[in-house]
């Protein structure tokens, strides 16, 4: 374990400049923590700190000078590998014929900086789901083969947060190059470093840096222990993906529909959902064409038409289908949950629909009926 003083943060984003990498991290816009280029250590949003419950995000101001004193907002690093829209190849004319041409690789080395434990799992998750299997996904394959990631010990609960639950987080433990855990005390404000990887090293042996102490390695387990003990909610994962099959006919699924807009707002945040569609596209002339792939989700009606119409027409499946698939199905395919923790599918449904609120009344129903 090492330490970097606050002083030092800027060389740290030299470090990587140097080495090519572009520089992704939190920073403040429209009102939110979102994730967006950052140059200097100026770009973070530092004394800034996030208030998030169902359906209620609020940014305010903390009484210290903290880099990362937020949990996280509406966007996720997902965006950065599985860009929300893409060209795939693109096709002109030729004669009585076209020619097709693939897209060129144009990504550069990324580094992203503030990651999460919970988003480290879903990078992880993600990755499984595009590289794991027979067949590759080639443009998020290369971005992850360039990608350098500082983690991010949390020092801040959320009230939405439920990490602990999904044994995800706060403390990040794979899937890193450098982890960090931000330290202000009365009279200082450092880092405490892990290294995780040879590039995490080199990188660190370019910014100031020393051993840390016992007492500074100690306040960082310290700050993991305390956000742990804040979780905002909690979700029973004990025999969860038997507990949603069993219940595939379950009058919860009705009484959320009635409460639910079918908006999308869920799956747009979260840090592990991949669906997607493709468009074909021509110029007036018909001489050029472009076939792209844009986001998807369950929640929209077309996304299950098959010939004859949708296959879930009501909000009612619609819903049971992403909820089901999250936290059981996914453990078939991918052999992990697909929920990480994070809370962004509570804080930005505007109705404020909590999945973990949803698995307890359906648990707690069981148990009731199983009495009786």
């Amino acid at each position: 374990m090492f330490v970097i003083e606050r002083e030092h943060f800027q060389a740290l984003l030299e470090a990587l400049h140097q080495r090519g990498f572009e520089t992704l991290g939190p920073t403040v816009r429209d009102g939110a923590i979102v994730y967006d280029r950052v140059e200097r250590d100026t770009d973070f949003p530092i004394g800034w700190t996030d208030e998030q419950e169902p359906a209620r995000y609020t940014l305010k101001r903390r009484s210290d000078q903290a880099m990362f004193g937020y949990v996280v907002g509406p966007h996720s690093w997902k965006k950065f590998l599985f860009p929300p829209r893409e060209r795939l190849w693109s096709a002109a004319k030729n004669g009585n014929g076209f020619s097709v041409m693939p897209e060129p690789d144009h990504s550069r080395p990324l580094a992203l900086i503030g990651v999460r434990a919970c988003e480290l799992s879903a990078l992880a998750i993600q990755k499984k789901v595009f590289t794991g299997g027979p067949f590759v996904e080639p443009g998020y394959q290369s971005r992850a083969e360039k990608l350098f990631v500082v983690a991010l010990n949390c020092g801040t609960a959320g009230g939405n947060c439920f990490c602990v639950s999904m044994q995800t987080g706060p403390q990040a433990t794979a899937g890193f190059d450098l982890a960090l855990t931000e330290i202000i005390d009365a009279d200082r404000h450092y880092f405490v470093v892990e290294a995780g990887s040879q590039a995490g090293t080199d990188i660190l042996n370019d910014v100031p840096h020393r051993q840390a102490e016992k007492v500074e390695q100690q306040a960082a387990v310290t700050v993991v222990e305390q956000t742990a003990n804040r979780m905002g909610r909690k979700l029973e994962t004990e025999g969860i993906k038997e507990l949603l099959y069993r219940n595939f006919e379950h009058s919860a699924w009705e009484e959320i529909a009635n409460r639910c807009l079918s908006c999308a707002n869920c799956t747009m945040v979260c840090p592990t959902c991949f669906c997607s569609t493709v468009e074909d596209v021509t110029d007036v002339t018909g001489d050029h064409a472009e076939r792209w792939r844009r986001w998807d989700s369950c929640f929209s009606v077309e996304f299950s038409y098959i010939h004859g119409g949708p296959v879930r027409s009501t909000t009612s499946s619609r819903y049971r289908q992403w909820m089901t698939h999250k936290l059981a199905s996914w453990i078939d395919q991918f052999g992990t949950s697909g929920c990480v923790g994070c809370g962004r599918c509570i804080t930005w449904c505007p109705v404020g629909i909590d999945l973990t609120e949803e698995v307890h009344n359906i648990r707690a129903s069981e148990r009731t009926a199983n009495k009786q």
